[in-house]
């Protein structure tokens, strides 16, 4: 209540009447220079204060992007590695069925032979009515034999190592899950802030919350016009890939949509939910978080970026944005904030990575944080 009153007064919204009788007296000019002096020092306090409001609001925002990416990338991993525990006890199942059909053969083929009544061979070959017909096949028994029981033990082997494999694939998938659940943890610890920065927000006096929101924007704009003072765009003049294209389409198509922590869409969308899903338009598969994408895409370097390229943003890779060409890209920001085009040198960039093809240039590191 304090600070609003400091902004109003600041406003000239609140004061006596006797107040602003003084201001209009022309007799005295030292006491308007006094309130002068004050209404300015106030205005500056409180300017101060908002700033301090807006940076405590970005840094609780990043702290939350960072944990839940680190979450999202923590649940992928187990859900694949289950995928691959399925994967081997399948192929388990299918060695231990073949292993028990050839026993079951080769206990067929030892019936036959006691059945055969154990005549010597000496005594077979003197009874048989062509001695060299009955050692052909005698020939091919014999190979048939050892053939079988070299697949067999091919087969036990094979088994043996798909067992071990499976063990230490449940043991990774446990200590993956342990690592999941501390994720989860903190994401829940995260949450807890940012609540805290809603609060923060929501104190706010409406005009001051459209001050917030011009101070961001403003903080944009310098970032981008440094950005864009550099130099970097007389080196970018590539054009889109057909696949970038339809990412590109998909994105902007997008655009007003809320930002919600961990939503893929359609309604909503977090940063990397919607690059993710924007190159499944393009016909592309790429990995579900920003630091992901940083990993395991292709890298390119900047002035070889080109539209429909993912940009890495802060030195932890916990923001990504997509760009769409004349120093442009498409994102979804924080929670309170819809996907929005913004410039791309808004933010600190880490470097550019491009989900349908090969890495160019150095692929070297941009970031300025």
């Amino acid at each position: 209540m304090a600070c609003t009153a400091v902004v109003l007064c600041a406003m000239g919204l609140l004061g006596s009447t006797a107040t602003a009788a003084h201001a209009d007296d022309p007799k005295n000019p030292a006491a308007d220079a006094r309130r002068a002096g004050a209404s300015a020092a106030a205005a500056d306090a409180d300017a101060r204060r908002l700033d301090g409001v807006r940076k405590k609001i970005e840094a609780l925002y990043r702290k939350a992007e960072q944990a839940t990416d680190a979450y999202n990338a923590a649940e992928e991993q187990v859900e694949l590695q289950q995928k691959e525990i399925v994967r081997l006890a399948r192929s388990i199942d299918s060695t231990q069925r073949k292993l028990a059909a050839l026993k079951r053969q080769a206990g067929s083929l030892a019936s036959a032979q006691y059945r055969g009544g154990g005549l010597p061979a000496e005594a077979k070959l003197m009874l048989d009515a062509d001695p060299e017909g009955f050692l052909d096949n005698a020939t091919l028994a014999r190979k048939g034999e050892f053939a079988a029981k070299r697949v067999i033990r091919q087969l036990a082997r094979l088994k043996g190592d798909l067992e071990s494999y499976s063990d230490s694939a449940t043991d990774r998938w446990e200590q993956l899950e342990a690592n999941r659940k501390k994720k989860e943890s903190a994401q829940r610890d995260i949450k807890k802030k940012i609540d805290e920065a809603k609060k923060l927000e929501s104190r706010l006096a409406a005009k001051e919350k459209d001050r917030l929101k011009k101070l961001e924007d403003e903080q944009a704009f310098k970032r981008q016009q440094e950005w864009l003072d550099s130099g970097v765009l007389n080196d970018i003049s590539n054009k889109a890939s057909a696949a970038g294209k339809e990412a590109i389409s998909y994105a902007t198509a997008q655009l007003g949509k809320d930002y919600v922590w961990g939503a893929e869409g359609p309604d909503t969308f977090d940063c990397s939910g919607l690059t993710l899903r924007a190159w499944q338009a393009g016909g592309r598969t790429i990995p579900r978080t920003s630091q992901e994408q940083w990993r395991q895409l292709p890298r390119v370097a900047l002035r070889d970026m080109r539209p429909g390229d993912l940009i890495i943003y802060f030195s932890d890779a916990s923001h990504v944005g997509m760009y769409l060409g004349d120093g442009a890209m498409v994102h979804a920001p924080r929670p309170g904030r819809q996907v929005t085009i913004t410039g791309a040198g808004s933010m600190p960039i880490l470097g550019v990575v491009r989900p349908d093809g090969a890495a160019g240039g150095d692929g070297a590191h941009h970031t300025d944080e």
